[in-house]
């Protein structure tokens, strides 16, 4: 029996050209999750759909399904697109990329919807901003698939600590090298950065996360972002 969904809120996290004129999407949908979906004719020049699927922008969603892989029967803005220029593209790819490998199809995290959303809104502003909106987006992300950081209430600013997966920080001398200042940890737990080291420590520390639980397959993206700074 073939389900039928409508107008469900969804960002596309990837799409490819698919036969002649159409495409097979990636998204991400508040309800459903990650869903796999063929755009049937949505690369024909005269299709409604050309210039709606495209990645950033927030869609309202409508297809049928009666398995793996659904297919589009309508879709339409739900606002406008987000404009992402220079490496503010990648930033936003880093998101969709993360969210391919990291969360399988049909397991729905509404919350992890809003945070996303959230995440790109903040893509276009001031630098640092931008930077932060991705550390507090891997944050949420590993904890919505069941990895998140153990960050207690009790650390202490003037600590040092080593992170330990299973356990959280455990104090370290002051000169162990690796280690995390307890204040980088609080603001990273808080979702508020105040100091260039408290974001090195927050880059650093949710780098080996998701590193851990990606397969030893490193993500391309950051890769790209490199090769294209030179």
């Amino acid at each position: 029996m073939r389900e039928r969904i409508a107008l469900e809120p969804a960002y596309l996290l990837n799409r490819r050209p698919y036969q002649d004129s159409s495409l097979l999407l990636e998204a991400y949908t508040r309800r459903y999750g990650r869903v796999g979906l063929v755009a049937r004719g949505a690369r024909g020049a005269k299709s409604k759909l050309r210039g709606v699927l495209q990645p950033f922008s927030p869609l309202l969603l409508s297809w049928s399904a009666a398995g793996e892989l659904g297919t589009v029967t309508g879709a339409e803005a739900a606002g406008p697109p987000l404009l992402l220029a220079g490496e503010r593209v990648f930033y936003g790819w880093y998101l969709n990329e993360l969210m391919l490998r990291l969360l399988q199809r049909q397991d729905a995290h509404p919350l992890l919807f809003d945070v996303y959303a959230l995440a790109l809104q903040q893509l276009p502003g001031e630098i640092t901003a931008a930077q932060d909106a991705l550390r507090i987006f891997e944050r949420d992300l590993l904890a919505e698939i069941g990895y998140g950081l153990l960050l207690p209430d009790d650390l202490q600013p003037q600590r040092r600590y080593r992170y330990h997966a299973e356990h959280g920080p455990l104090p370290v001398a002051a000169d162990t090298p690796g280690g995390y200042s307890g204040a980088s940890l609080m603001e990273l737990r808080d979702g508020q950065f105040s100091s260039n080291a408290a974001r090195a420590d927050a880059l650093r520390l949710l780098r080996e996360s998701i590193a851990a639980q990606l397969g030893g397959r490193p993500l391309e993206t950051p890769r790209l972002l490199r090769e294209m700074r030179g």
